[in-house]
C-alpha cells in the first residue's frame, strides 16, 4: 500500500526537496504552501502523515494542529522546527504533534523519522476510538479520555492528578518508544520548569501504582539512565 503524504511548508526550495526524497522512496506526495490551504486539504482528504512547518504565513503550524486534532483529525503528524528551537518543539508537542524534524536536516533522519511515524501509527491503528462523540484511547481494559482528563481501568475511574494524566498521555501516544526524562520534563512541565528530573520520577512512580494493579493493559518499563517506555500488554507481542 501506497502511503499518502500532505507537505505544509511555504519554502519553495525546501518543499520540493522534501516531495522529490519522500517521491523517490514511493510515497504518495501533496504539497500546500499556506497554513490554510494545507488545513483545508487535511481535513477534505485522507493523508497518512503530514509534514507540518511551524513558521507559515496567514495561519502557523501550531494553529493548523489545533484546528485539526479539535477537529477529531488524528493525522500523525511531523513538525519541521528550526535549530535548538525547544520552545517550538515543546509547543509542538504539546498541541498533538506525534514528532519533530530540527532544520537543517539530512535526508536519512527525514525517511526514518517518517517511516517511524508511520509503523507506530499502523500499530496504534486500533487504538483511537470515539465514543458519545468524544476521543477516546483504547488499550486493553484502560480507556484515557483526552479531553476530559479522565482514565477508566476495567470499568473503573482512576484519579489521576494532572500532571501524571499528561505524562501517562505523552508516553501513550510514544508507545513502544523511549522517552528520556529530559523530554517528559520539556513537553509537561515546559522547557523553563527549574524542577529537577526527580520530578518525573515520582509522578511515573505514582502512575505506576494506579495503572499497573493489573498489568493486562499497560506497562511503564524504566530504563536505567535514560528514561520510560509504555508497553502495550494487551497485545502478545509487546
Amino acid at each position: 500500500m501506497t502511503h499518502k503524504l500532505l507537505i505544509i511548508e511555504d519554502e519553495p526550495t525546501l518543499a520540493k526537496l522534501l516531495s522529490y526524497n519522500l517521491a523517490q522512496e514511493g510515497y504518495d506526495v501533496q504539497v500546500a504552501e499556506h497554513g490554510g490551504e494545507g488545513l483545508k486539504m487535511a481535513l477534505q482528504h485522507h493523508y497518512d502523515l503530514i509534514l507540518l512547518d511551524i513558521m507559515l504565513p496567514g495561519m502557523n503550524g501550531f494553529e493548523v494542529l489545533e484546528k485539526l486534532r479539535r477537529n477529531g483529525n488524528q493525522t500523525p503528524v511531523i513538525v519541521l522546527t528550526a535549530r535548538n528551537a525547544e520552545e517550538e518543539i515543546v509547543q509542538g508537542l504539546k498541541h498533538g504533534a506525534d514528532d519533530y524534524i530540527t532544520k537543517p536536516f539530512g535526508v536519512a533522519e527525514l525517511l526514518a523519522r517518517v517511516g517511524a511515524v508511520l509503523r507506530r501509527a499502523v500499530a496504534d491503528g486500533d487504538t483511537l476510538e470515539r465514543e458519545d462523540d468524544e476521543q477516546v484511547i483504547r488499550i486493553g481494559e484502560l480507556k484515557v479520555y483526552p479531553e476530559k482528563y479522565e482514565v477508566i481501568l476495567h470499568g473503573e475511574s482512576i484519579a489521576l492528578r494532572p500532571k501524571e494524566f499528561e505524562v501517562l498521555l505523552y508516553l501513550i501516544k510514544r508507545k513502544g518508544a523511549v522517552i528520556t526524562r529530559d523530554e517528559l520534563m520539556n513537553v509537561v512541565w515546559g522547557f523553563d520548569y527549574i524542577g529537577g528530573q526527580r520530578t518525573v520520577d515520582v509522578h511515573v512512580s505514582s502512575l505506576r501504582k494506579k495503572l499497573e494493579m493489573n498489568q493486562q493493559s499497560v506497562q511503564i518499563e524504566s530504563i536505567r539512565g535514560v528514561g520510560y517506555k509504555l508497553l502495550d500488554k494487551s497485545k502478545k507481542d509487546s
